[in-house]
């Protein structure tokens, strides 16, 4: 719902019954009093309606739903909503969700490249917030701060945070509008430039301001292995290695939780379905109540999860049934930034607050045997997969190709002796379709040994999607055109090959798994895009 702010205009004001002239003209002391009442009620009118604005600077994807309009490059969301929380009498905020504002739609940078909204997700039983680019009322240079109600008092120490989260999303904006202020922006390790960005200048600023600022607090409460611990070596290593790296990390944790921007809930998912889930049972409920309970500790214990109604709180899961045990809470699942491998919008994904977390199968500690591979004159395979047949997906690719085509080498299971990584090193293309689930760990694998990765697959939100430009370093292919893939491959000049491998070895370093980690690696990628549902969600006390 959209504040009216000329209630408080003199435009406004000249329409007021008491400063009609037949009116004043006969008792000039009683309209005087009648006008000073009225104004006092516009005010209160303007007051009771505040809420907590919230705008989401993601970026373009061609994924979208009858609930947006296009505009442009990007995509416009047409309705407001609100999510109001029900039930108990908490201090609670309400989060509105603005229309974008055509003033605020940002020109294409040099690069190619444009900052835009993300996809959204279908229909759930959960409400859709709308997201939008930069919201006017949060990034003017004059900051408002949240007001709280809370007897009288003041909690200065979230003012503070949303003082500088304000300040934050200004220096963003000032970095898309002003690019020559990014000389004074130059880091020691890399800069992000060119074509793979959605948007270069507003990723830098932003991941600038990220390591100065961000902060996470990690709940202590739980013990170990369901909390606070989870798998490194498996299909699912991309939740254990960010437990382990977040737990670990100095630089973005806080003890102090009074000091931080976003709230960790640090459970595995993993671990519950290996410890607490009774197999064949085909019952998640055990799960589903571990975590509704978990929350219930800390919302008990904290004022934090109430103040935001768990929009500045984030779990994180790799595991296929990660969207489906959040549903254990109906905050964690419509309100708190949910960071899944499971990225499937028809399952209630939504990227406007959720965040597409990498598959990575690792199975050692290091990953430096996988990394990089040759050049585009050395891989006469044109496309290679392997893998097996289930899913939607699979059984129409290995229907079409399986043994059909020396150029596209499609097999459900490698012979003996020929290494997978040694196959994928060898082609220009690695294909890879969703199975069970949207997300396939082949994504990274091509990265990492420099195969322009080919995806198939519908509903599914690419990893770190709202800064990364997928289309300028991979094929993004739909099901009904897997009869065409070889004609889709072929129509690919070398010279654009050449351009969109070299692209691969750039947006590699995103996905890199360091111990300790490196600025924009995997863990500085996820932190990121946390940071960015985070930046432009605005808590305040709210009775």
């Amino acid at each position: 719902m959209k504040e009216p702010s000329s209630l408080s205009s003199s435009s406004h004001l000249s329409s007021l019954p008491c400063l009609h002239g037949d009116l004043c003209t006969r008792e000039v002391t009683f309209c005087m009093l009648l006008s000073l009442l009225l104004i006092s009620f516009a005010f209160l009118a303007v007051d009771s309606r505040k809420g907590i604005s919230v705008s989401w600077f993601s970026l373009e994807s061609p994924l979208l739903n009858p609930r947006v309009r296009a505009s442009g490059d990007g995509v416009l969301f047409s309705r407001s909503d609100s999510i109001k929380p029900s039930g108990r009498k908490e201090r609670l905020v309400e989060l509105h969700r603005s229309e974008l504002d055509s003033r605020d739609s940002v020109e294409n940078s040099s690069h190619g490249s444009s900052i835009s909204l993300p996809p959204v997700a279908a229909p759930s039983t959960a409400p859709m917030p709308d997201p939008t680019l930069f919201n006017n009322s949060l990034m003017n240079d004059t900051i408002s701060l949240p007001e709280t109600r809370d007897s009288g008092r003041r909690d200065i120490k979230l003012e503070k945070i949303e003082l500088g989260l304000a300040r934050s999303r200004a220096a963003i904006r000032n970095a898309i509008q002003n690019k020559s202020s990014l000389a004074n922006l130059s880091d020691m390790d890399y800069v992000p430039i060119g074509p793979i960005y959605r948007n270069a200048y507003a990723f830098h600023r932003s991941y600038v301001e990220m390591e100065k600022k961000f902060k996470v607090y990690i709940y202590k409460e739980g013990e170990p292995p369901i909390f606070h611990d989870g798998p490194c070596k498996s299909i699912y290593s991309s939740e254990g290695r960010f437990i382990h790296s977040m737990e670990t990390d100095d630089k973005f944790q806080t003890r102090d939780p009074e000091l931080a921007h976003v709230y960790f809930l640090p459970f595995s998912v993993v671990n519950m379905v290996t410890l607490i889930y009774v197999p064949n049972s085909h019952d998640n409920g055990p799960l589903r109540r571990t975590i509704s309970d978990y929350i219930d500790v800390i919302a008990t214990k904290y004022p934090y999860w109430n103040r935001s109604v768990g929009a500045d709180h984030f779990m994180l899961s790799c595991h296929d049934w990660g969207p489906y045990v959040s549903r254990g809470h109906p905050h964690l699942f419509s309100n708190s930034i949910r960071v899944l491998c499971n990225a499937n919008t028809t399952e209630g994904f939504n990227p406007s607050k959720d965040v597409s977390l990498p598959e990575i199968n690792l199975n050692t500690d290091s990953i430096s045997s996988i990394i990089g591979g040759p050049s585009a004159s050395h891989r006469p395979i044109l496309a290679f997969f392997a893998g097996g047949d289930h899913g939607p997906i699979r059984p129409l690719l290995l229907k079409h190709w399986k043994n059909k085509d020396n150029d596209i080498q499609v097999y459900e299971y490698l012979r003996k002796g020929v290494s997978y990584y040694d196959m994928m090193r060898k082609s220009k293309y690695c294909i890879c379709p969703s199975g069970y689930e949207v997300a396939s760990p082949r994504i990274v694998e091509a990265l990492y040994l420099e195969c322009v990765p080919v995806t198939i697959g519908d509903n599914y939100v690419l990893p770190f999607s709202d800064v990364l430009n997928w289309k300028s370093f991979s094929v993004q292919v739909s099901k009904e055109d897997i009869p065409n893939l070889k004609s889709i491959l072929m129509s690919i000049s070398p010279r654009q090959y050449i351009k969109m491998q070299r692209r691969v070895k750039i947006a590699q370093r995103h996905f890199m798994v360091n111990s300790p980690p490196k600025q924009y690696d995997m863990f500085h990628m996820i932190l990121h895009s946390i940071w960015l549902r985070r930046l432009n969600v605005k808590v305040g006390p709210r009775d």
